[in-house]
């Protein structure tokens, strides 16, 4: 008899628990698994929002991304951009949250004043930054008083990139310091202890004590980074609208363009699962040669 009662009331647990699910596996599956399915569908079709027909073409799209010059610009911008703000901003990060971790006068306003940019509008910040970018704009000006003069750095193909990937480190460095200051929190004080009966001055603590207890943030921190730079979208969009000469245009900034703008939403879709196809690569690299287990 008992044994039926535990089954009865596992049964009825189960079924509490689908219920409480089937909702949000509705709406997941309704507005991520049917896009993302529908998405590598219409890749192989040519896929136009302004012609009814709509033929299938099969990898012809994929092909012509492979010769399409703005599309191999927008990979080489991404990967520039990529591989520079991600390890910036991971150790900038890491930087701020061991100073804001010290017992230091002030700390709450500090920490409340590098994370509040990560809470603020994007397309806010990106035009903030458009007017300090700008020729008669702040940077200019604070040039100035040291006898520099200034470019209008987002319409320059050689300073554009750049400058919106100085906006981004400024944005997400205060984010991912959270992360890190929750991890360094959970360090044990006897490691540090033991570290300075050895003695291990500061900075020695921070490379042999600290980094590698932070590992498995690290590695969240990266991930999260690297997904994050591979779609950047919002400031490209804002800041300079992939220019100029298409020195900002970014693999998503492409797949906007290509969908919205010129309707070719076979081509459009087929850049994104290329998109997604380079992010789960990047993404299974760094699992296989960044294991996040501390060491």
């Amino acid at each position: 008899m008992k044994a039926k009662k535990i089954s009865a009331s596992k049964k009825q647990q189960t079924k509490t628990a689908y219920s409480f699910l089937a909702f949000p596996l509705l709406v997941f599956s309704v507005f991520t698994i049917f896009p993302m399915l529908f998405a590598f569908v219409i890749s192989f079709y040519d896929w136009n929002l302004l012609i009814p027909d709509k033929p299938f073409v099969g990898l012809a799209n994929y092909v012509e991304l492979a010769h399409d010059p703005v599309f191999l610009k927008a990979i080489k911008n991404t990967t520039v951009y990529t591989l520079g703000v991600v390890p910036t901003q991971t150790f900038l990060a890491l930087f701020l949250a061991f100073i804001m971790n010290q017992k230091i006068r002030g700390r709450a306003f500090f920490r409340l004043a590098f994370y509040t940019p990560a809470i603020t509008s994007s397309v806010v910040t990106s035009i903030i930054f458009v007017w300090i970018y700008s020729g008669p704009g702040l940077l200019n000006y604070l040039l100035s008083l040291i006898g520099v003069e200034g470019d209008d750095w987002l319409f320059n193909p050689k300073t554009a990139l750049f400058a919106i990937m100085i906006l981004n480190i400024w944005t997400t460095s205060g984010y991912f310091m959270i992360s890190f200051l929750a991890g360094l929190q959970s360090i044990p004080q006897s490691l540090y202890e033991a570290a300075k009966i050895d003695g291990a001055n500061q900075w020695q603590q921070f490379w042999r004590v600290t980094v590698p207890m932070v590992r498995p943030i690290t590695f969240f921190v990266i991930v999260l980074g690297l997904i994050g730079c591979f779609q950047v979208f919002d400031q490209i969009y804002v800041m300079s609208s992939g220019g100029p000469v298409n020195s900002t245009t970014t693999m998503s900034y492409f797949t906007y363009q290509s969908s919205f703008k010129y309707f070719r939403l076979g081509y459009g879709a087929a850049s994104a699962i290329v998109l997604a196809a380079i992010i789960f690569v990047a993404t299974w690299l760094q699992k296989k040669y960044f294991p996040s287990e501390v060491n």
